[in-house]
């Protein structure tokens, strides 16, 4: 699969500019500096090709606003309680962790005839910054200076839903039904991310593999 590189970072920026968020020029320009806009979105599974994490993320922005203005015919008070700029923030950058921790690689992979053959692929290295998923694109956002609510950084911490909780933590557990509870941004992104990668970037690769 080959992305058109260009045309989605020409998108992902012109979204982002949109917010007219403090902070958001210096984030566009960290992000260029750590390869971002070059990065795949997984090493093996969902877009692992280069441009696929800001494929990944425009995808998660489309399912989001889908998921918010669907709601919003349910229940129009949600308005008031999660900004159009919020939902582009938090599901534009939910992932910007991913940034630095894709290298290139030669791999073994299997053929459809069975057989094992080298391919150019990705490895997965935590060197740069070991400091999680979530919790890490939260971090890097602030410093690189950009304001954000309360929700926008929760949405994002927990954009993985349980598979980011350690299940030994109470802490962890209380804090993310508190999260999901007190702001619907939370769950919006969560189930963004998901619609994303398991039905908008499902090939029938993934499918023959299961």
């Amino acid at each position: 699969m080959e992305l058109n590189i260009q045309r989605n970072k020409g998108e992902f920026i012109s979204l982002l500019k949109s917010t007219n968020r403090e902070g958001i020029d210096n984030v566009i320009e960290d992000l260029e500096g750590l390869g971002f806009f070059e990065a795949p979105a997984s090493a093996g599974h969902h877009l692992n090709v280069p441009g696929g994490l800001v494929q990944h993320s425009l995808n998660t922005y489309r399912a989001a606003a889908v998921v918010y203005y669907g709601m919003l015919e349910l229940n129009p008070s949600l308005k008031k309680e999660v900004k159009e700029e919020s939902i582009i923030i938090a599901s534009l950058l939910h992932d910007v962790c991913k940034s630095d921790i894709y290298e290139r690689t030669i791999k073994r992979q299997k053929t459809k005839l069975g057989t094992w053959e080298d391919a150019e692929g990705y490895r997965v290295t935590y060197k740069g910054f070991p400091m999680g998923h979530g919790e890490k694109s939260v971090i890097m956002l602030l410093c690189s200076g950009l304001e954000m609510n309360d929700d926008e950084m929760l949405a994002i911490r927990w954009h993985m839903g349980a598979w980011g909780l350690n299940m030994n933590s109470y802490e962890d557990q209380r804090s993310y039904d508190s999260s999901r509870t007190l702001y619907p941004l939370v769950s919006i992104i969560q189930a963004a991310d998901g619609l994303a990668a398991h039905i908008l970037e499902r090939s029938a690769e993934d499918i023959d593999e299961l």
